[in-house]
């Protein structure tokens, strides 16, 4: 069975930090990429970012580039998301999720297998 759960989600304040957490079970890791998505009520799901399970490269959206990084342990069933220098407009649920299309560029959500059943980010005073 694929499992994905996100953790890590909460209320921080404006230029704050938070780390999420995508645990993933259930499936070859090295057969997948994983990437972090988000999402505002009547907006379309934003990719943000994305790891290669197999070298470890990463790719990230313009829109987090130089405060969003993308990690996995060494097993690469965690991969996490540090956020740094939150903004008000991070605010979004936030989903982890997979691929089996390993194309370095691909950050569309349709292309994505499994998903995770988000957390909440909330970027307020």
């Amino acid at each position: 069975e694929v499992r994905l759960v996100e953790s890590g989600g909460g209320l921080v304040q404006p230029g704050g930090s938070l780390r999420l957490s995508c645990a993933a079970s259930g499936f070859a890791v090295d057969d997948y990429d994983i990437g972090w998505f988000r999402q505002v009520p009547g907006k379309e799901r934003e990719g943000i970012a994305k790891i290669n399970t197999k070298d470890g490269s990463t790719i990230y959206s313009d829109s987090v580039k130089g405060r969003f990084t993308i990690s996995s342990d060494n097993a690469k069933t965690t991969v996490y998301l540090q956020m740094d220098d939150l903004k008000p407009e991070d605010t979004a649920d936030y989903f982890c999720a997979i691929t089996r299309y390993r194309l370095s560029f691909l950050l569309v959500d349709a292309y994505y297998d499994y998903w995770g059943p988000g957390t909440q980010v909330t970027v307020s005073s």
